[in-house]
């Protein structure tokens, strides 16, 4: 994507944390910035992404150009990169999939986007499939937010959306009668991410609540409460996806898990919130 393009796609996604209009609307899109293979100069490119447990995948097709992407020769030859996710800032190693794992991941890519087929089919080049591995320490990065209130929000919002995107692929995929790979991967992410983002609520954020607000503690109680009740849908979720192909038992099970999770982070954005706010 040539420069002028990109800075209104940045500028655009980084204001809004990673929610994006037009062209873009709905799509998985993260910020990528490479250092020139040449120049030594960061540069910032959006990318489109597909989530794969602990690490994303990014492709660079090139909207099957016959030249690699300037942001692939330059991380190819400076591999730790700088990830944006809208809501997390971190930095990555970019490795390079080769042989069957790359040829695996871009069929699963395919399956979820027959477009990537189509950019294959215009390009000798084989299009690389490329993984970045998170570097940061202890979580998933730096959070995009000026406070406590606002970062549960900024991270609650994300799961919101994630889940979203997630729903709308049961409908909008390229075959609705099958569950394609990809879909599974997105929705056993998702759940990782939910369990470690609860067990960090659990063992760090809530003690602190206790130590400086011992009258939220009911209120803390029933979110410990729902937390295992999310736990036990997300366990569910996982288990139908081991067990069955068909979307519509999986979109069920999704659905189930879409109505407790969006009560639990409404009540606990009513009563957490608040706290932060007032302690300024």
């Amino acid at each position: 994507m040539p420069n002028d393009f990109n800075q209104p796609v940045i500028d655009e996604f980084r204001a809004n944390r990673g929610r994006m209009s037009g062209y873009f609307e709905g799509a998985r899109l993260l910020l990528l910035t490479t250092t020139g293979a040449r120049t030594g100069t960061p540069h910032t490119t959006p990318v489109g992404y597909l989530p794969d447990g602990d690490r994303v995948l990014v492709i660079a097709s090139a909207a099957g150009s016959d030249r690699h992407p300037d942001w692939f020769h330059n991380l190819a030859a400076h591999p730790q990169v700088t990830v944006e996710s809208g809501v997390f800032t971190y930095e990555a190693r970019a490795e390079v999939l080769t042989g069957e794992e790359r040829d695996q991941l871009f069929a699963r890519a395919v399956e979820a986007d027959p477009g990537w087929a189509t950019y294959q089919e215009k390009t000798d080049r084989v299009i690389p499939v490329v993984a970045l591995h998170s570097l940061a320490q202890g979580g998933p990065g730096t959070i995009n937010a000026t406070s406590f209130g606002e970062a549960i929000k900024v991270v609650h919002d994300a799961f919101r959306h994630e889940l979203s995107l997630i729903r709308a692929e049961f409908t909008t995929g390229p075959n609705p009668t099958t569950l394609g790979a990809q879909l599974r991967v997105n929705c056993l992410t998702f759940c990782q991410g939910l369990h470690n983002h609860h067990t960090g609520e659990d063992t760090v954020l809530f003690p602190l609540i206790t130590e400086r607000h011992p009258g939220a503690a009911p209120a803390l109680t029933r979110l410990r409460e729902e937390h295992e009740r999310i736990a036990e849908l997300v366990e569910e979720l996982r288990e139908t996806l081991a067990t069955t192909g068909e979307p519509a038992v999986v979109r069920a099970e999704v659905e189930r898990l879409t109505a407790a999770l969006e009560a639990h982070l409404t009540y606990e954005e009513e009563e957490l919130i608040p706290l932060f706010d007032a302690a300024g």
